[in-house]
């Protein structure tokens, strides 16, 4: 399978098409963006890490009954995928309180959840993606509520896929952000990716954090951290 045409550039991917309409090859890179792009920056090896954490995890989803666009992997940075049009919605699973739900509710960092939380936002760079309630995302007609209902059931599934995988790991899933899109047909599948760009991932004994945290904070080690969780991840399948 050949890369045409480039169709989008992200902060973190190349999307081509290919010669199959309904197929297109994801590249993943090694930028690194937060705070909606104010802070810039690059983590050696986040690309080839993203986007072979992404397929297996996804896989792995699949014979879970999520469908997911996910079609081979080429190569160590670059995917196949079902193309799709990406609902507007970026959906938050939360299980402990951190980052913005922390500073927006004065919760202490680390606190667990009784059941998990989910939030929705408008994926929208120009107005900072502003959190949305199921009617606003009605009124916008970003979806209808069979879509959302549909969307729900599986981010739930995918919490719970997530959870069990990083337990075995050693890792507390704190909170993720996954995408959902629509096929030609109107089916929805889980799409753009998993993985510690997207992913709050603690170390279950210590509480380090192995994801994107550490380049938001100028922690350092950020490199170390997501090689760490692809090793666990390797090893634990």
């Amino acid at each position: 399978m050949d890369k045409k045409e480039l169709l989008y550039e992200g902060k973190a991917k190349k999307v081509w098409t290919t010669e199959n309409p309904e197929v297109l090859i994801v590249d993943y890179k090694d930028d690194a963006t937060a705070f909606n792009g104010l802070k810039k920056g690059s983590i050696a090896g986040k690309g080839v890490i993203n986007n072979q954490m992404s397929n297996i995890l996804m896989q792995g989803l699949e014979k879970k009954g999520v469908p997911t666009h996910f079609v081979e992997e080429l190569s160590e940075r670059e995917t196949a995928v079902k193309k799709v049009k990406i609902l507007p919605l970026e959906v938050i699973i939360r299980n402990i309180a951190a980052g913005s739900f922390s500073k927006r509710y004065g919760v202490e960092e680390g606190v667990v959840f009784d059941s998990p939380t989910i939030e929705f936002s408008y994926k929208n760079d120009d107005l900072g993606d502003p959190l949305l309630n199921d009617y606003h995302a009605y009124a916008l007609k970003l979806c209808t509520p069979e879509e959302l209902d549909l969307v729900k059931k599986y981010a739930f599934q995918v919490n719970d896929f997530l959870k069990e995988v990083w337990k075995k790991c050693g890792v507390t899933l704190v909170d993720f952000k996954i995408e959902f899109g629509k096929l030609s047909d109107g089916t929805i599948v889980l799409a753009d990716e998993i993985s510690p760009d997207t992913c709050r991932l603690w170390d279950s004994e210590t509480g380090k954090k192995l994801d994107k945290d550490r380049f938001r904070r100028d922690l350092g080690g950020t490199e170390e951290a997501y090689t760490e969780v692809m090793k666990r991840l390797t090893e634990s399948i």
